[in-house]
């Protein structure tokens, strides 16, 4: 028996040393005409996709490792920046539905993307926390219906068929499909109204785009809270970045971050890549390198003047999405910024950073404060001139001819 347990154990195989690798082995690049591997972005989530398509302004950042990929979020933080692409069921309201799903997820905040009547069926977008801020931008695009009409004089009075149409429509905010499908009976001279509608798409989420039920929800809830799996929760709930997938995209660096979601300007400087078409007063989402969205913008550049400026004001704030101290602050850490916390604490200037009667005569010199409005600067010989008044002339007064009176 021993004997055929040292048979079964397998050699080991004697390593050979650096120098015999040396020697067999040629370590050196050898040179290639071929193309260098590009990275292939089509298949990254979300706002990165197509990441290597962008402009690049610049690559010089220093990458922070704060936040994280909006699929990589943590559960509590998923939830809080999701929504939900629900199957809105017949007879309850929009505000029903939506009700009961704060109370399901047990949330403290959501909205939707569009009022449905009680009977209509379909994609009603259910925001959830943090997303709500997007629910007026949704609400204000485009929808597309399918809708069943049905005509009041019959086909034929012995067989009893009545005439039901069927029609698909794309048509914007606002729009009554309800009052379409009565125009439509009376431009046939029949009459008509409306016998079903339902909602197949609202934006860019339609009926092929994770569409869930509130059974789904109601599950996936029950499923996390007593088994401790939020897959399926993450199945019924998307993140809101998936919402503006169809807007332009410009990435900023993560130092600029928290600026913007401060308030502060979204300057040129701080732009990492940007995409082409980009039109002045477009609506653009302005997001991270990790594929987080910060704020939705108006673009106050367009994309040749992105490529051919170096400083400037790319995008107006719209609305911030991202909440603040997501990333840390990275503004006022310059060198004109510590001088001033320097004089501020020793008493050089007042709490607000302005001159006071301790201010160095060098720093009113050579310091620019551009918060201040800018005034027209006087000339100081025309000040000191004194104007002298024109008298005005008065004219002559016209003779008029008075008209001679006839005699009768």
């Amino acid at each position: 028996t021993l004997g055929m347990m040292e048979g079964e154990v397998k050699k080991k195989k004697s390593k050979k040393s650096i120098g015999e690798l040396h020697q067999e082995m040629s370590f050196k690049i050898e040179p290639s005409e071929a193309p260098a591997k590009v990275l292939d972005t089509s298949e990254w989530p979300l706002l990165l996709k197509n990441f290597d398509r962008l402009n690049v302004r610049t690559n010089h950042y220093t990458p922070l490792p704060h936040g994280c990929s909006p699929l990589k979020r943590t559960i509590s933080e998923y939830l809080k920046a999701g929504f939900i692409n629900l199957d809105k069921p017949s007879n309850p309201s929009s505000h029903e539905v939506v009700s009961w799903i704060k109370r399901i997820l047990k949330l403290e905040k959501t909205g939707h993307s569009g009022t449905l009547d009680p009977k209509v069926t379909g994609c009603l977008i259910v925001c959830l926390e943090r997303s709500t801020r997007l629910v007026k931008s949704q609400q204000g695009a485009g929808k597309e219906y399918v809708c069943i009409f049905r005509l009041h004089e019959s086909v034929d009075n012995l067989a009893r068929i009545k005439q039901v149409g069927i029609f698909w429509v794309s048509c914007e905010a606002g729009t009554y499909i309800r009052t379409m499908c009565v125009h439509l009976g009376l431009h046939l001279g029949t009459g008509g109204q409306m016998q079903e509608l339902r909602r197949v798409r609202s934006g860019i989420q339609g009926e092929k785009d994770s569409l869930v039920t509130m059974h789904d929800v109601l599950d996936a809830q029950w499923l996390f809270e007593n088994h401790g799996d939020d897959s399926y929760l993450r199945r019924a709930v998307k993140p809101l970045e998936a919402m503006l997938t169809a807007h332009k995209r410009i990435i900023m660096k993560d130092s600029a971050v928290n600026a913007v979601c401060y308030g502060a300007k979204i300057m040129l400087p701080g732009v990492l890549r940007y995409e082409n078409g980009i039109e002045l007063n477009e609506e653009i989402v302005v997001c991270t390198t990790k594929g987080e969205a910060i704020c939705i913008a108006l673009a106050l550049m367009t994309t040749s003047t992105m490529s051919s400026c170096d400083h400037g004001v790319v995008a107006k704030i719209k609305r911030v999405i991202m909440e603040r101290d997501t990333y840390p602050r990275k503004w006022g850490l310059g060198p004109k910024a510590t001088m001033k916390k320097t004089m501020i604490k020793d008493g050089l200037l007042d709490k607000h950073g302005k001159p006071n009667e301790n201010t160095p005569s060098d720093w009113l010199h050579n310091y620019v404060d551009y918060r201040t409005v800018k005034k027209e600067p006087v000339d100081s010989f025309a000040a000191a001139t004194p104007t002298v008044e024109a008298t005005p002339t008065v004219e002559p007064k016209k003779a008029t001819a008075r008209a001679t009176p006839r005699l009768k």
